[in-house]
């Protein structure tokens, strides 16, 4: 099982990531300061560090160097609210595996963390092309395939697919959807699902989405 350091100081945030981190079978600790992620992050008992920039004490990419500096290769995936190119250069020249900006889909930052697991371990069985009947989702290029025949998919679209395509045949209420495509900043009470749910349904045949009445919706397999 996989241990994932959480380096981030607002609490919201790091509860959101450790519920979903969890359910998906990864086992989390987290640090609210810089200085706090460092020392941890030094052990051996981390697999993976998700690194807010912003962090007090020590800031994220001050963690990053000192890190680097001292031979640490652990995987990095640096997250942070800043959106300057500049940043996110910064970043990934001082040694991070990947950059994820707030705010952000669940499942986006999930897959980022398994394939830098994945790539950090060889014998990782963790897969890179979701399938299911004549879908499929290739995670790393973000291609989608009907039927043998390319679609073009946006950010939320795929975001959506891979949620239902990693569950298919069970319900996922709208709730559901919302805090894993659209991240901890979704408002409960939108309709964004029903209507990206259409646009899916419109890209990959309506017949594989299923609505259930009063509960939400479901990817049918053949």
């Amino acid at each position: 099982m996989n241990r994932i350091l959480i380096a981030e100081d607002e609490p919201r945030i790091v509860s959101f990531l450790e519920k979903g981190l969890r359910a998906n079978g990864f086992t989390t600790t987290s640090a609210p300061d810089g200085v706090t992620a460092l020392d941890l992050a030094r052990s051996d008992e981390v697999d993976l560090v998700i690194l807010d920039v912003g962090l007090p004490l020590m800031d994220g990419f001050s963690v990053l160097r000192a890190l680097r500096a001292q031979g640490h290769t652990v995987p990095v995936v640096v997250l942070t609210a800043r959106d300057a190119v500049d940043d996110t250069v910064t970043g990934l020249s001082l040694g991070a595996d990947d950059y994820v900006r707030k705010p952000f889909a669940f499942e986006e930052l999930l897959a980022r963390v398994r394939l830098r697991l994945r790539a950090a371990s060889a014998s990782s069985a963790e897969e890179t092309v979701l399938r299911v009947g004549g879908l499929s989702l290739d995670l790393r290029t973000r291609r989608a395939d009907v039927e043998g025949r390319t679609v073009d998919l946006s950010a939320r679209e795929f975001g959506l697919a891979e949620v239902f395509m990693r569950h298919p045949d069970q319900v996922l209420s709208r709730e559901q959807l919302l805090s894993r495509v659209w991240g901890y900043d979704f408002d409960p009470g939108s309709n964004v699902v029903d209507v990206y749910v259409r646009y899916l349904r419109g890209k990959v045949g309506r017949e594989r989405i299923e609505t259930v009445r009063g509960m939400g919706y479901r990817l049918v397999s053949p």
